[in-house]
């Protein structure tokens, strides 16, 4: 099992950028596929970015494509979401989570989550 802590979040303007960051610990980091996904209120959790074990392949939502940019230092045994031109809708609570397979979406495929932390995109 790996243990991951978010951090990052907070609140923005419309248009405006955060860069979430996830630490891992407990297994070896580069041996680990990672994720991001957000729940927003009264909705389900919802895929937003995955990044392979070596950063080379990456999957991100269309919701978020374009704008978000998912990342992994390995050395540091760390993932990050940059998100770019934020929206209102982009409001919920984000979450790492990390997973032995690759290219998976649903949330029940990835075995480890963090704690989540809060986006607030005001318009």
């Amino acid at each position: 099992q790996v243990q991951l802590v978010e951090s990052g979040g907070g609140l923005v303007q419309a248009g405006g950028s955060l860069r979430l960051s996830c630490a891992a610990s407990g297994r070896t980091f580069s041996n680990i596929v990672m994720a991001w996904f957000r729940q927003a209120p009264g909705k389900e959790r919802e895929f937003v970015a995955t990044i392979n074990r070596s950063g080379g392949s990456i999957i991100y939502a269309n919701s978020v494509q374009g704008r978000f940019t998912i990342s992994r230092e390995n050395a540091k045994n760390t993932v990050y979401l940059q998100m770019n031109s934020l929206r209102p809708e982009d409001t919920a609570v984000y979450y790492c989570a990390a997973s032995a397979h690759w290219g998976l979406r649903n949330p029940t495929a990835f075995s480890s989550w963090g704690q989540g932390t809060q986006v607030t995109v005001s318009s």
